[in-house]
């Protein structure tokens, strides 16, 4: 019988590789996302359920007949996190734990959790962090993964396997793409403007991870006997891609034939790490771009013009965006309507 995989965040940064991924698998999609960034175009398909939704407002007949849940949904970065504390404690913590209890109660055999490699917070260069290490995380982005991580684990028996997946910092590109990530915020400038900003002082480490390899990941988790992962926690990347910010701008800089300048701005990157990727290697995970790949693959949309960056490619520009417009149709309305 045909699998089905409901994946919340569908039409996010993952979720717009992930679900063309599992569709070409055979697997039936149920794709359940708010779609602020307008990618439901993209997301089409015989094999394809799309359900508007809000994470948050998921009930218990959302999960009848379905098999594994992917749990791509959050308010995806520091920032955003900062900027919407009350939102991402709902939508990152809140949402996932009562949806994974409601999964539970409807029989879903599998729920995979995308975590971060950012609850390990900063960590000395030499100390090498894996899935047993201390965690630390810094901001509420962090801690509200790590209280995912927790209480969804808690749920974990013999019928409900859950696995986390820390994911390491994303490249790439994507349908729903991202210019306010590291790499790929890097690339754009250089393009753009000749210039590489880098935030201070560039000797923070960062393990770093394609967006097409983390719904590899995904994927896996999926079809691997679950003896091998219930109830486990997966760092997700690759050893070698361990960078000092700094030396990702060096490796962009020789990309080009032109004169780009790197520039260091902003307070000091409290958040580094190095991360051990071997667990998920033993079973089987291998990255398959690495860093200079991906910036390849960057370039060429952008100078191709297959992705355009807009406003809605910075997370949290395009959040405060639809925060703005939503305030100024509340305050034009007189019953309920504008004209």
């Amino acid at each position: 019988m045909t699998k089905s995989i409901l994946v919340t965040g569908a039409g996010g940064y993952i979720g717009c590789v992930l679900v063309p991924m599992l569709i070409s698998k055979g697997y039936s999609v149920i794709a359940v996302d708010r779609f602020f960034f307008e990618t439901e175009s993209h997301l089409v398909d015989k094999n394809l359920k799309i359900l508007k939704k809000d994470t948050r407002n998921l009930d218990a007949n959302d999960f009848n007949n379905i098999d594994c849940v992917i749990d791509l949904a959050a308010l995806s970065n520091d920032p955003s996190g900062e900027y919407f504390q009350r939102a991402t404690h709902e939508i990152n913590f809140e949402a996932r734990k009562k949806n994974a209890s409601l999964a539970k109660q409807a029989g879903v055999d599998r729920y995979i959790l995308a975590s971060s490699c950012s609850v390990y917070g900063f960590n000395e260069p030499e100390t090498i962090l894996n899935e047993n290490s201390p965690t630390n995380p810094l901001t509420t982005y962090a801690k509200k993964n790590l209280e995912a991580e927790n209480a969804l684990l808690a749920l974990c028996d013999p019928n409900f396997t859950v696995i986390v997946l820390r994911q390491a910092t994303l490249f790439g590109v994507s349908q729903r793409m991202r210019f306010d990530l590291a790499v790929n915020a890097m690339v754009r400038s250089a393009v753009e403007k000749q210039n590489i900003p880098v935030m201070r002082d560039g000797d923070q480490w960062r393990p770093m991870l394609h967006v097409s390899d983390a719904a590899s990941a995904q994927l896996m988790m999926i079809e691997i006997d679950k003896n091998l992962v219930q109830g486990e926690i997966f760092n997700v990347g690759a050893n070698n891609l361990n960078y000092q910010i700094k030396n990702i701008a060096l490796l962009i800089q020789n990309t080009s034939d032109s004169d780009i300048s790197i520039n260091l701005y902003g307070d000091p990157d409290k958040r580094s790490y190095v991360v051990d990727f071997q667990k998920i290697k033993d079973i089987g995970f291998k990255c398959r771009f690495d860093i200079e790949m991906g910036i390849e693959q960057i370039v060429t949309a952008l100078q191709s013009g297959s992705i355009t960056p807009d406003e809605k490619t910075n997370t949290l520009n395009w959040y405060r965006r639809i925060v703005e417009w939503n305030e100024r149709i509340n305050r034009l309305q007189i019953s309920n309507k504008i004209f």
